[in-house]
C-alpha cells in the first residue's frame, strides 16, 4: 500500500449505508458500528476528515409527494433526518474516542453549533471529525449538494462518496448483467450520460472548483484507507486532464 495521497476530505455517507440488510428504516447498530471503526482507523493516520450525512433511512423529502406534502416542507423534515443520522453518528465515534462536532445548516443550538466555515476548519486543524448536518438548509438541494459546497468551503482535496456498489457503472448492475464498471470518467462524461453518481448540481460545482470524486463500497472492510493510501478502487471522477 502507498504514501497518504490526502490530508483533508470530506466522506459523503448516505442515510441509506446505516441500515441493516434486514430494515427497511432506522440505525442498523452493528453497521454504524463498523462505519465508525473504518473512519476511526483513517482518522489515527491524521487524515482531517468531514461528513456529510443524508437522512434517507428516516424520510426522504423528494418521496413525500406520495403523502401530500409540500416540497419545501418535506425537504426541511428530510434536513431533520439527517441531523438525528448525525448526532447518532457523533455519538458512536466519541464513544470510540474519537473528538466530534456537528455543525448544522438550521440553527437548533441545544443540540449542535451552526455552521460556521472557519470554526469548521479550526476542528479539523486540531484533529477532530466535523459532520455536516441538515443539508445546505435550503429545500430543493439534495445532500450530494452539501456535500460538494462543503468540501469546497473547507478546501477538501477529494471527496468519498460511499454506496453499496464498488463504483460507478453504465446500468444498474443488479439488473444489468452486462453493465459496464468505469474506472475514470470526467464531470462531463457524467453529465452527458446521466450517470448516478451525484447529482448534476452538486457535479457542476465540482467541476467548476475541480475538486475529485471517489466513488467506492463503503461495505468492504479498509476501502476508505485504500482510497487514501492511492489504491485504484471504485470510480475516480475528475477533469480531462
Amino acid at each position: 500500500m502507498g504514501t497518504l495521497q490526502y490530508k483533508r476530505i470530506l466522506l459523503k455517507l448516505s442515510g441509506e449505508a446505516l441500515l441493516g440488510d434486514d430494515q427497511g428504516h432506522g440505525i442498523a447498530p452493528q453497521v454504524l458500528q463498523d462505519i465508525v471503526q473504518e473512519i476511526k482507523e483513517v482518522h489515527a493516520l491524521g487524515v482531517e476528515i468531514a461528513i456529510v450525512i443524508g437522512g434517507g433511512n428516516i424520510f426522504r423529502g423528494i418521496d413525500a409527494v406520495k403523502y401530500g406534502i409540500e416540497r419545501a416542507t418535506a425537504d426541511y423534515m428530510g434536513m431533520l433526518a439527517t441531523v438525528i443520522n448525525a448526532l447518532a453518528l457523533q455519538a458512536a465515534l466519541e464513544k470510540a474516542g474519537v473528538h466530534t462536532r456537528v455543525q448544522t445548516a438550521i440553527e437548533m443550538r441545544e443540540l449542535a453549533e451552526p455552521y460556521i466555515r472557519r470554526r469548521a476548519i479550526r476542528h479539523l486543524e486540531k484533529g477532530r471529525i466535523v459532520i455536516f448536518a441538515a443539508g445546505t438548509g435550503n429545500p430543493f438541494f439534495t445532500t450530494d449538494t452539501a456535500a460538494s459546497l462543503r468540501a469546497v468551503e473547507i478546501g477538501a482535496e477529494i471527496i468519498l462518496k460511499a454506496t453499496k456498489v464498488d463504483g460507478v457503472y453504465s446500468a444498474d448492475p443488479l439488473q444489468e448483467r452486462n453493465a459496464e464498471k468505469y474506472k475514470d470518467l470526467s464531470y462531463i462524461d457524467v453529465l452527458k450520460k446521466g450517470l448516478r453518481v451525484m447529482d448534476s448540481t452538486a457535479i457542476s460545482l465540482c467541476m467548476d472548483n475541480n475538486l475529485p470524486i471517489v466513488v467506492f463500497n463503503l461495505t468492504q472492510k479498509g476501502n476508505i484507507k485504500r482510497v487514501l493510501m492511492g489504491e485504484q478502487i471504485g470510480t475516480m471522477v475528475r477533469g480531462e486532464g
